[in-house]
C-alpha cells in the first residue's frame, strides 16, 4: 500500500509528464503549421488612413497593406491618402507609385423642393429609407430624392452636405468614392462616376412628357433632343429616361445639352460644377413649393 506522500509524487510526475509532452506537441505544432507574416504590411498598414472604406477595391486597410507588400496593387489607389503619403509607401516598398482615376460620388437627381412637388406631407423618422416605406416618401416624382440626408449622415469624411433645397450636395475633394452613400440610399440615386465622365443625367424620372413636368421642372422629358444632337449612339432613350454609353465618352461634349429643354442632362467641370444648356429654362424660384394635395 503506498503512502500518501508516494502517491502524490506519482500524481506530480504524472502531471509533468503530461504538461511536458503537451508542450513539445504545441511546438511542433507550431512550426509545422506557422505561417510567415512580412513585417512590412504592419509598417505599411500604419501609414494608410485605417478609414476601412474600401474604395481601393480591398476589405480594408489591413487586406489593402497586405495587397501593396505582395505587389497585387499599388499605393496610388488608395484615394484617401494625400499623395506624399502614398509616395512614401511607394518608396519604402521600392515600387511605383500607380494611379487610378478619381472617382466621386454623383447624385442622378437635381428635383430640390424649390422645382418639385411634394404631394403628402411625412411625418416620422427623419430617414430616407423610413419615408421610403410609407408610400414612396410622398414626393411626387416616385424616382426623386427624398432630401432627409441618409448620405449625409453615413457619410464619415464629411463629403456630403444638404443644400436649402434638400439636395445632396458631394464635395469631390473630400470625396473617397467608399460607396456608403450609394448602398444607402433607398432611390438608388448615387452613384460613383470617374470624373472623366463629365456629361451627367440628373434625373431617372420615367415618366414622358408633361407627366414628367408635372412631377417636377426638371426631370427628363423624353423628347430625344440630347439623342440627336450627341454623336452616334453616345445617348440612346431607355424607358423614357436618356443613358449615357461611358464606353464612348471620349467622343462626348457639350452638344447635347444645349436643347435640354428642362437641363435635366448637365456637363460637369473638373471642380464638379454643372451646367445647362442654353434651352433650358431659368428656374428662379427659391423658396420651396407649397404642398400640392
Amino acid at each position: 500500500m503506498y503512502e500518501p506522500t508516494t502517491q502524490f509524487a506519482a500524481v506530480a510526475l504524472f502531471m509533468g509528464s503530461l504538461g511536458v509532452g503537451l508542450a513539445i506537441i504545441l511546438v511542433i505544432a507550431h512550426r509545422r503549421f506557422y505561417v510567415y507574416e512580412d513585417p512590412r504590411i504592419e509598417q505599411v498598414e500604419a501609414l494608410l488612413p485605417r478609414s476601412n472604406c474600401g474604395a481601393c477595391g480591398t476589405a480594408g486597410c489591413r487586406a489593402f497593406a497586405e495587397a501593396l507588400v505582395g505587389g497585387s496593387v499599388k499605393p496610388g489607389q488608395c484615394t484617401v491618402n494625400s499623395p506624399d503619403t502614398n509616395q512614401t509607401i511607394a518608396e519604402f516598398l521600392g515600387v511605383e507609385l500607380g494611379a487610378v482615376e478619381k472617382r466621386v460620388a454623383r447624385v442622378a437627381c437635381a428635383g430640390g423642393n424649390h422645382v418639385a412637388w411634394i404631394r403628402a406631407h411625412y411625418e416620422g423618422l427623419p430617414s430616407c429609407r423610413a419615408a421610403a416605406l410609407v408610400a414612396g416618401g410622398g414626393k411626387g416624382c416616385a424616382w426623386g430624392c427624398l432630401g432627409l440626408g441618409d448620405c449625409e449622415s453615413v457619410c464619415e469624411f464629411d463629403a456630403i452636405l444638404l443644400d436649402c433645397h434638400g439636395l445632396p450636395h458631394i464635395e469631390s475633394a473630400a470625396c473617397t468614392a467608399c460607396g456608403d452613400c450609394v448602398t444607402v440610399c433607398p432611390k438608388s440615386l448615387i452613384s460613383l462616376q470617374p470624373v472623366s465622365h463629365q456629361l451627367w443625367i440628373a434625373c431617372k424620372n420615367q415618366e414622358h412628357g408633361d407627366l414628367a413636368e408635372a412631377q417636377c421642372e426638371v426631370a427628363c422629358n423624353a423628347c430625344g433632343r440630347c439623342v440627336l444632337d450627341a454623336p452616334e449612339g453616345l445617348i440612346t432613350m431607355k424607358n423614357d429616361l436618356a443613358e449615357i454609353d461611358y464606353s464612348k465618352n471620349a467622343i462626348a461634349s457639350t452638344l447635347p445639352i444645349e436643347r435640354c429643354p428642362t437641363g435635366a442632362i448637365v456637363w460637369i467641370t473638373e471642380n464638379e460644377l454643372s451646367y445647362k444648356g442654353r434651352a433650358a429654362k431659368p428656374i428662379i424660384r427659391h423658396q420651396p413649393l407649397p404642398l400640392a394635395m
